[in-house]
């Protein structure tokens, strides 16, 4: 039996070349916009701006325990080969923690663990909660030309499941940086509580069902506290606007993670739109006994109650009494 061949040094250098390529090829979905040749680093600040009002969402607004507000902000900057969230898939279970009650460690954990395993995370970021509907809460961020990708997310409190957010914002074109970004924000439920209003109780969804984007008419049940029949979308719950920073290069760590926070209101904002609310009213009762003197014709009543008031010119309330005539029962 002949001796083995020697590898000569071309040979290799081939076959390095051919992983590489192969490998490079792996790491891009096909038909993938082209990486991003940036410079390697860009920073940026995120402002998230809550415009959850009663004007704008008139229906079961919730005014305490708790009144409207938003968790903290829970994000990261990463490359394509990780996913914090998508419509239509599954939440993990550290995101399902955060919609149903805000708890972020577990969150934190799966993200930090991404970063260690596949090294798809650059960096985690978050900002403070907003103790009202419209108030606003910030932060920073350093992006990658390989983790050019942003995604967070931020609970709708009171709600079952339901949050807004990002998902996988590139913030490099192609061979730049973009210099500002602005994104207006819908609710989501995350497919793990079935509860319709703000303030359900919790009722776990069994089997898990996927994210799906709560609209005016979807849910269609009139329970449901986005359910608007006569809008054609929701407007805007929230905001966000993520603008480069052009200060020099320091050392990044991320904002320690807040619970709460002051002196947030905004001010000198837009005034939000009105969403009409129509009023809804109750099936009428039975009717009540029919009274009136004997050899005449008598009446009878039923009645109906308010379920949901009107607000910001919406349909008004019908009447909420009715009267027939009868033949009396038992005629005095």
């Amino acid at each position: 039996m002949g001796a083995p061949r020697p590898v000569f040094p071309w040979g290799a250098a081939l076959w390095a070349f051919l992983l590489a390529s192969l490998g490079g090829a792996a790491g891009q979905p096909l038909g993938a916009e082209p990486m991003c040749t940036a410079q390697p680093l860009a920073r940026y600040s995120v402002t998230f701006t809550g415009k959850w009002s009663q004007a704008s969402f008139p229906k079961q607004y919730p005014l305490f325990r708790p009144p409207a507000q938003w968790s903290s902000l829970l994000g990261a900057a990463h490359s394509s080969d990780y996913s914090l969230w998508r419509k239509d898939q599954y939440v993990s279970n550290g995101l399902r923690e955060f919609a149903e009650r805000g708890e972020a460690w577990a969150l934190m954990r799966e993200m930090e663990a991404a970063g260690e395993r596949l090294q798809s995370v650059h960096g985690v970021f978050s900002a403070p909660a907003v103790p009202s509907g419209t108030g606003q809460t910030s932060a920073e961020l350093e992006a990658h030309a390989r983790h050019s990708l942003v995604s967070f997310v931020v609970r709708i409190v009171p709600s079952p499941d339901w949050f807004v957010g990002v998902d996988s914002l590139d913030l490099c074109d192609r061979g730049s940086w973009r210099e500002q970004v602005a994104v207006d924000l819908y609710p989501y439920d995350a497919g793990t509580d079935s509860g319709f209003t703000f303030s359900s109780p919790n009722f776990a969804t069994v089997p898990q069902d996927t994210v799906t984007e709560i609209t005016a008419s979807s849910p269609s049940h009139p329970a449901n506290s986005f359910y608007y029949p006569r809008l054609k979308a929701l407007p805007p719950i929230a905001r966000v606007v993520l603008a480069r920073l052009r200060q020099g290069p320091r050392a990044f760590s991320p904002p320690a993670l807040g619970l709460g926070a002051g002196g947030n209101e905004v001010v000198g904002s837009l005034p939000d739109p009105e969403t009409p609310l129509d009023c809804e009213v109750s099936l009428w009762s039975s009717w009540g006994l029919c009274a009136g003197p004997c050899g005449r014709p008598g009446a009878k009543s039923r009645t109906r109650y308010v379920r949901v008031r009107p607000a910001n010119h919406g349909a008004p309330c019908p009447a909420l009494e009715e009267e027939a005539p009868c033949d009396p029962d038992n005629c005095v």
